[in-house]
């Protein structure tokens, strides 16, 4: 059974009510099943079954403290790309070998951290970004383990703001200076140069783009080789996706492509899964407070608003809703489902058909485990919705809500005003 379903038409998490809970701790929230993290988790690793790819999961997904510690006790590393999701990995209790550095503007700061840390690597961006670390590592008498992030020139297909293969897009190093760096960083003392990684998109349903990177890899391996430079690692990134309209993820067939890369080019393969792992375990819940009826729509006006989930209106994203109490007939109506945020963009749905709603009842916002805590925000002073995570019959409280009362207290007026 699903970990998310209805039992005796009433939505369940596992074995919690979503209603009971919705009445304890009160509405907007996001909750979490541990067991569908896991399974998603399990049956990567099931369909890679490759004893040299390790699952580094990307932490910008969901990096909540307590999703951390699910998948870092699963047996997966962690991919980051802040000093703040390094510190949220310590905390969690994740090994500084197991943690890998991305991300295109890693600051001296951060770096810095990082290396104190002793982190398993950082994956370079840029050749001035080459510089820095290696001068820090000099300074800090450290050795840091470098991959370069290639740029592949690869359009992955998807939502223009999550694409980051392509040749206009900020991420990685051009094909074309990609030799050059490698040997580069082979000759600095301070570095360790172990590989390769690329990331071409996010939302992946298909393997043909991952093909593509691959066939990439191999060819800038081979070529690095040629040159009598060790190729220890290479990483195919992250990006595949999960079904938020019914796709089929071709998870069997990436086990298998990815497998076989491990094969060709007899080393290490690194991916880096977000979405992937925690997207289908979570589900946004949120109560109607009007139903409006105008002239052109009718509008469903929830208390959950775009700083509680910004995809609908960052990326025209789409998330199933259904009612958290399952109706007793098929009666349907549209309506656009709407937040209280002074915003034409504080949406979730458009002519949406759901079932006949009234003023008070729940509903939920399914796939939502995935950029939707981690991308919220306090605009308009609201307050930070609760993250739930459950086990069965057990729930926990792993984010509370944030209130206006204590958004206050941060800030200050001087004393000359």
């Amino acid at each position: 059974m699903p970990a998310i379903a209805y039992k005796n038409d009433r939505l369940f998490v596992e074995d919690v009510d979503v209603a009971a809970l919705a009445k304890e701790i009160g509405t907007p929230f996001y909750a979490y099943s541990t067991s569908a993290i896991s399974k998603a988790y399990e049956n990567l690793v099931a369909a890679i079954a490759h004893p040299r790819v390790k699952i580094h999961y990307a932490v910008k997904a969901n990096s909540n403290i307590a999703v951390i510690k699910v998948l870092s006790r699963a047996g997966a590393g962690m991919d980051i790309v802040s000093g703040g999701e390094l510190k949220r990995c310590l905390k969690a209790g994740v090994k500084a070998a197991d943690i890998i550095f991305s991300g295109v503007g890693k600051t001296e700061e951060e770096i810095g951290f990082a290396l104190k840390k002793d982190i398993g690597q950082f994956n370079i961006e840029s050749l001035p970004e080459m510089e820095i670390l290696a001068r820090l590592a000099q300074g800090m008498k450290r050795r840091a383990k470098v991959a370069l992030r290639i740029n592949p020139g690869i359009d992955a297909g998807g939502h223009a703001k999550i694409s980051t293969g392509k040749e206009e897009d900020k991420f990685g190093i051009n094909w074309d200076q990609v030799e050059n760096a490698y040997a580069c960083v082979s000759e600095i003392p301070a570095l360790e140069a172990v590989g390769l990684t690329t990331h071409i998109g996010s939302q992946i349903t298909e393997t043909a783009p991952f093909q593509n990177a691959a066939a990439r890899l191999e060819d800038m391996v081979k070529r690095l080789r040629a040159r009598d430079l060790s190729v220890q690692r290479v990483s195919l990134g992250g990006g595949l996706g999960i079904s938020y309209r019914g796709e089929k993820i071709p998870v069997a067939e990436f086990g298998r492509l990815v497998r076989g890369f491990a094969e060709r080019l007899d080393c290490e393969v690194e991916l880096e899964p977000g979405r992937h792992l925690v997207g289908e375990a979570g589900i946004l819940v949120t109560k109607v407070l009007y139903v409006k009826r105008a002239a052109a729509k009718n509008f469903l006006v929830v208390d959950a608003a775009m700083n509680d989930l910004i995809r609908p209106t960052l990326y025209e994203a789409h998330h199933h809703i259904q009612p958290v109490t399952r109706p007793q007939d098929n009666a349907l109506e549209t309506y656009d489902v709407v937040g209280p945020v002074c915003e034409t963009g504080d949406y979730f749905a458009k002519d949406r058909q759901l079932p006949i709603t009234q003023a008070n009842d729940l509903i939920a916002l399914l796939c939502a485990g995935a950029y939707g805590a981690s991308m919220s925000s306090t605009y308009n002073s609201r307050a930070l919705c609760p993250e739930i995570l459950i086990l069965g019959r057990k729930s926990a409280v792993i984010r509370p809500r944030l209130t206006i009362e204590q958004q206050l207290s941060w800030e200050n007026i001087p004393n000359w005003l």
